[in-house]
């Protein structure tokens, strides 16, 4: 079979960190978008569902990983907490 050539632009740290992620799962980047590319012609769509999130999702997950807020090592810990 004879082989095309894609040449993409793409953020150079994206780019490492997919080479990475496929390399843990032992394929190469070349490898892992032919069966993204062979999978969306197959189920002639994505193969992921695109979706925005409503902002209040956003906001929450940032939030959720701020540094100033309390961590609680329990659920009993944070209703002692919120009961006090």
């Amino acid at each position: 079979m004879s082989e095309a050539r894609i040449s993409l632009r793409i953020d150079p740290e994206l780019k490492k960190d997919a080479q990475d992620l496929y390399s843990d799962l032992g394929l190469d980047l070349t490898t892992a978008v032919t069966m993204f590319l062979k999978q969306s012609v197959r189920e002639q769509a994505l193969p992921f569902k695109p979706e925005l999130e409503d902002p209040e999702s956003v906001q929450a997950r940032k939030d959720a990983f701020r540094k100033d807020l309390k961590r609680y090592k329990s659920v009993d810990e944070w209703w002692d907490d919120l009961n006090a």
